[in-house]
């Protein structure tokens, strides 16, 4: 594939609460924009907890999330798999958090998502620029020549 033949933006609805596939969201978010494509991420539903702030004690609430099915009979947790990435040189969830902030990727959280899973502006990390929205907003956002992914 050429560059011109690649989509013009890549939108991303994360729609998974599952550590492994909100950190491979947020893995190709940080390559397509390394590369030059403009890219939207779109948490909702179980991912938003992926944004949430973290707990009184500092564990970040990304790392409680669970894994998907196969995974985590092996490691339990997103912050197991994360300790197992991290060992393996691959990179970790908050390296990838914020290369997709520092690289411009534009994070759009789910009104609708946050009010089913009971979470307020409040609860919401201060270090990522989101902005809130719904399905229109997104959709709205997207490009007619780019790629919509669900994950």
């Amino acid at each position: 594939m050429t560059t011109t033949e690649r989509p013009d933006k890549l939108s991303i609805i994360v729609f998974s609460g599952a550590f492994d596939r909100v950190h491979y969201a947020l893995l190709t978010a940080s390559a397509a924009i390394a590369i030059g494509i403009p890219v939207t991420l779109f948490f909702t539903m179980g991912a938003c907890r992926a944004l949430e702030r973290p707990g009184e004690d500092g564990r970040p609430a990304w790392a409680s999330m669970p894994l998907s099915e196969g995974m985590n009979a092996r490691y339990g947790d997103g912050a197991a798999l994360d300790a197992a990435f991290k060992s393996r040189a691959v990179a970790t969830f908050e390296e990838l958090l914020s290369a997709c902030v520092a690289l411009g990727v534009r994070f759009m959280i789910c009104e609708t998502g946050l009010k089913a899973l009971g979470i307020g502006r409040e609860g919401l990390r201060t270090d990522v620029p989101l902005q809130e929205g719904g399905v229109v907003t997104f959709l709205n956002d997207a490009s007619r020549d780019g790629t919509v992914v669900f994950v």
